[in-house]
């Protein structure tokens, strides 16, 4: 399946990271499906055919496209998924608490970066240590075990983390499970990994082979296989395993800190990894890791990289969850392989904003098992030997078409090149020159201050601009028009009879096709009168959309789904948008009203802007707005009983008990608006020391000034 993937992609020289957006979608709806049918492989079938590191790839690709490409990411996005659906003939459990997925780590940098982060959304004093346990991830399968008064009472596996299998029959037969626990919490919920020996598992096949039964491709699932017997009689042959490291619902505390709930885990009778230490900090947590990936082939257990926990149970709640990762744990898994091989040449392909995007083809090689054969070469700084900001990589080694380079896959399915080997390299090599024009409308490529890429100036008369767009408006996080993929957008692009050119020629189609009584669509190969027919109820159908959704479809750049759905729950509909929108000008109130939203700074209000007031792109907006029958306002999920729902806050000054990103996200849980400006609006400002114009504004405006510790008594602590 990784080369599957990679074929699909890469073949065609997909280079999502620097701004292709066609590839970029092609690319999340194939991962979509492969990861899709990895995770019912592995959680559901015990039978995955891809390796852990090849399937942690993949995950990390979609997770990358996804950050590059925000208003790409898809409904089924694997990102938001954990595991797969339980499998038929198991019995369903609900987890009181979700059985989450770890955040992944590759380097050393990442490991940082994690403490950097947590430092910061703690507001945490960078000369206080921070304690970490770290501990080997094992390569098994994940099981919660949940006791009452100290009785075993159910057993599941994670399944898609909020629903697994009850194999509680099943893992009574696993000796380091205790059916009973003394002094335990009045419910506990204990929860690690199945796993399986290596010397258990070489005797297992050892013994199915002798009896002419299957045999197991590796530990994991046959650690897999064995829990989720339906003949308990058949798990108890198993030689199977336990390590606890985690615990779910609990009726009291275990302890304060991560190691101390780990010890009294082991006090309970559950085993627990001897190798689990506490570190302080990200020094001594690589120390321990290198000690870890040293002794893993003497473990005689399988493991897939280390596990960092913050130790402070406190600190841990006040961080709390993202979608389906604790923010406060990362898994860092063990490294990926090198492998050199030459350049052959450089393309150019254009994005829907018009960036263009070079790839590198290579001379196939294989890099951890897969063939692969381009990599993404971001853009022309990277070429270069610059960062960013005009500092040096590769100690300043350019790329050339003819260059012997090192490409590596560390996390990643389409390669990245890490190195030059400059003592190979030609001697009539000449640098290479990045295009200024648009290889697809020849206008000129522009790069403006501040923006890593050139971008075609043609805009709506640039083909690949043009069509790009159009696949933006019918993807999923948009109008999502069943019957009208990306295959049909280009088919229709065109089209001579029934072009579509613009999102508004879409809701004219059957209109167009009634007044062509010669050459009916229902008449053409692919089509037919039953597939014409539902098309065009489903472009009928979306003449009725929500606010942001509209919003995100337009694709203007630096718009994705996040900021179309703050910007629908701000101005609440179509008209007070496009007004604001449409009117605000540095030093305006509507420049203000747009800057006031929490999480729209000036380039998202200047790249809003420049869209309604360009000609061509506001005649192309109100032809569509013109199409519609109605536009939905954003339902607004908040909790009901708060003091704050519905409220527009505004944070100022220095918090002191929380950092700023913590005190937006406990507002947001309870139903607030975050804002980033006082206006009119605001219900609240929170003021803390060194409050300067925001405190002196909301009191001209009457607006309702509170200091953090009013807050928190407020919304409760």
């Amino acid at each position: 399946m990784a080369d599957e993937a990679m074929q699909s992609g890469m073949a065609k020289g997909l280079a999502v990271d620097t701004g292709e957006e066609s590839a970029a979608r092609a690319e999340l709806a194939h991962l979509a499906t492969v990861l899709a049918r990895a995770n019912r492989l592995y959680h559901t079938e015990d039978a995955p055919d891809i390796s852990d590191a090849d399937y942690d790839a993949l995950k990390r690709r979609n997770a990358e496209i996804e950050a590059r490409f925000p208003h790409l990411k898809r409904a089924d996005s694997p990102s938001e998924t954990v595991g797969a659906a339980v499998a038929d003939g198991f019995g369903k459990v609900t987890h009181r608490v979700r059985m989450l997925s770890l955040a992944n780590a590759f380097s050393a940098e990442d490991i940082s970066e994690f403490d950097d982060f947590i430092r910061k959304y703690l507001n945490h004093p960078a000369q206080d240590p921070l304690h970490y346990t770290a501990e080997p991830k094992i390569d098994g399968l994940s099981l919660s075990l949940r006791y009452e008064a100290g009785r075993l009472v159910e057993a599941a596996t994670r399944g898609d983390g909020e629903v697994g299998e009850n194999v509680t029959e099943n893992a009574r037969t696993i000796a380091d499970i205790p059916h009973t626990l003394v002094n335990a919490p009045e419910i506990l919920e204990v929860r690690g990994e199945v796993y399986m020996s290596h010397a258990d598992f070489a005797a297992l096949n050892d013994s199915q082979s002798a009896k002419g039964g299957k045999t197991f491709a590796n530990p994991r699932n046959a650690a897999a296989g064995s829990l989720r017997q339906l003949d308990a009689k058949i798990t108890a042959a198993r030689p199977l395993r336990f390590f606890a490291y985690a615990w779910g619902a609990v009726s009291g505390p275990l302890a304060d800190t991560q190691m101390g709930a780990i010890a009294r885990l082991r006090a309970l009778g559950f085993q627990t990894n001897p190798l689990t230490r506490l570190c302080a900090g990200p020094q001594e947590i690589m120390a321990h890791y290198q000690e870890i990936e040293q002794r893993r082939a003497t473990l005689g257990y399988d493991i897939d990289g280390v596990v960092y926990k913050l130790d402070d149970l406190a600190l841990q709640a006040r961080l709390g969850f993202r979608a389906t990762t604790p923010r406060w744990a990362i898994a860092h898994k063990f490294p990926a392989e090198l492998a050199w091989t030459r350049l052959e040449a450089i393309d150019i392909q254009v994005g829907r904003t018009g960036a263009l995007s070079p790839v590198a083809r290579l001379t196939p090689v294989t890099v951890g098992g897969v063939v692969v054969s381009n990599a993404t070469l971001h853009n022309e700084d990277y070429i270069a030997g610059r960062d960013s900001k005009g500092n040096q990589i590769r100690e300043g080694r350019d790329i050339r078409v003819g260059d012997w380079v090192q490409v590596y896959r560390a996390g990643d399915v389409i390669p990245k090149i890490a190195d030059v080997d400059l003592a190979r390299r030609a001697a009539e090599s000449t640098a290479y020159q990045f295009p200024e024009t648009c290889p697809e409308c020849g206008s000129l490529a522009i790069r403006e201050p501040g923006d890593s890429s050139r971008r075609c100036s043609g805009g709506i008369i640039c083909p690949a601009q043009g069509i790009e767009r159009l696949r933006h408006f019918v993807s999923r996080g948009a109008f999502d028009i069943e019957g009208l993929g990306a295959k049909q957008v280009e088919y229709f692009f065109d089209d001579l009879d029934l072009p579509i050119k613009t999102p508004a020629d879409i809701f004219s189609l059957a209109r167009r096709d009634a007044s062509n009584p010669l050459k009916k669509l229902k008449n053409r190969e692919g089509f037919g009168d039953t597939s014409t027919t539902k098309l065009f109820a489903a472009i009928e159908a979306r003449r009725r959309i929500s606010l942001d959704r509209l919003i995100f479809a337009l694709g203007i750049r630096h718009v994705g789904e996040v900021a179309a759905t703050t910007l629908a729950r701000h101005f609440g509909t179509w008209e007070a948008f496009e007004q604001v929108v449409t009117h605000a000008r540095p030093d305006t109130s509507a420049w203000e009203d747009l800057l006031s939203i929490d999480g729209v700074g000036a380039t998202m209000a200047i790249s809003l802007t420049a869209a309604f007031q360009n000609p061509a792109e506001r005649s192309a907006i109100d032809a569509l707005v013109a199409e519609l029958i109605e536009v939905t306002p954003v339902a607004w999920q908040a909790a009901s009983d708060s003091p704050v729902t519905g409220k527009i806050v505004v944070f100022t000054g220095s918090l002191e008990k929380m950092t700023r990103a913590e005190a937006k996200a406990r507002a947001e849980s309870l139903g607030a608006k975050v804002a980033g400006s006082v206006s009119a609006k605001t219900d609240i400002l929170v003021a803390g020391p060194g409050a300067g114009s925001k405190a002196k504004k909301a009191a001209e405006l009457g607006v309702t000034v509170i200091d953090e510790d009013a807050w928190l008594a407020l919304i409760g602590g």
